[in-house]
């Protein structure tokens, strides 16, 4: 079924212990539809780039079969650009850097042949852009959401107002905790899904993530990597294999959440193997699904 990502796309200049990577192409809903083009060969994107944002970028997402229609041009303009550096935990990062350019008049317009998409994934972009986003769907079977402290400290009631309408919410941890004003993730997941969201998925980095449902808590593991060198966009990867699974399923049960858990967890672990998309874009469908039984291999006991 067709999948809509609306966020940012940018240039991020990268520093790492292990190596830099200036001008890599990065943004939220590069790594979602990049992420999500293994799984669904029906990808939009809605966007705003610069003059710098050339034919071979988007020849690159149009390799992925992503139709990139909906991304708007300002000759005039600069795209979106990031800097930042992390440390040797790759939980902590310095932002060096940040240039909105262009992306700070971003006004989401979805082109008329996108607005019937059956899953929307909303990256991470003002809470407003997401609710006008969702003014312009009609009757998407599940949306996506994804945000960080940014907006959870800085637009704490439009993003509730987001929340409403959403069936899937993305945190990580320590938002989990500063939206929900909570220490504990367990009281943090009734406190966010009561404010909308049904299902809801607490990152953890490097310790895995947790699904939260109303049939109960599912944990899946971190794939232990023995080489991390960029986790920049690792999250909007999980997020693209996790609607790009059950954009493929014909019934989404409890059971195929779990799974896409996985999948967006094997999506995620490839990208921190290489810097920006590099890793994600050189994949094939037989790697994908040899991490997935993996990652099942991780917490499995033979009876």
């Amino acid at each position: 079924m067709s999948i809509l990502v609306v966020g940012s796309l940018a240039f991020d200049d990268i520093e790492t212990p292990f190596g830099s990577s200036p001008d890599t192409l990065g943004g939220s809903s590069t790594y979602i539809a990049l992420s999500a083009s293994y799984f669904s060969d029906d990808i939009n994107m809605v966007g705003v780039v610069g003059s710098d944002f050339t034919d071979e970028h988007f020849t690159l997402l149009h390799s992925r079969n992503i139709d990139t229609q909906g991304i708007r041009k300002v000759e005039d303009g600069k795209t979106f650009r990031w800097a930042g550096r992390y440390h040797y935990d790759m939980n902590t990062r310095d932002t060096l850097d940040t240039r909105l350019n262009v992306f700070a008049d971003f006004d989401p317009h979805v082109p008329e042949q996108y607005r019937k998409s059956k899953f929307v994934c909303l990256g991470n972009i003002d809470p407003e852009l997401q609710v006008k986003v969702l003014d312009q769907i009609t009757a998407p079977e599940m949306v996506i959401c994804d945000t960080m402290n940014f907006w959870i400290e800085g637009k704490p009631e439009e993003l509730k107002k987001t929340l409403e309408r959403v069936d899937v919410f993305i945190i990580n941890d320590s938002e989990a905790r500063i939206l929900s004003g909570d220490p504990n993730l367990v009281r943090s997941a009734r406190i966010i899904r009561e404010m909308g969201p049904k299902i809801l998925i607490i990152k953890k980095g490097e310790h895995g993530a947790l699904l939260f449902t109303d049939s109960g808590i599912f944990a899946a593991p971190a794939y232990p990597l023995e080489s991390i060198y960029d986790p920049t966009g690792a999250g909007d990867t999980f997020a693209g294999g996790f609607i790009g699974h059950l954009s493929r399923c014909e019934n989404i049960t409890d059971l195929e959440l779990r799974k896409a858990v996985l999948y967006g967890s094997a999506m995620a672990s490839f990208c921190v193997e290489m810097f920006g998309t590099e890793r994600v874009v050189g994949l094939d469908l037989l790697e994908i699904e040899d991490r997935y039984q993996s990652f099942l291999d991780l917490s499995r006991i033979e009876a």
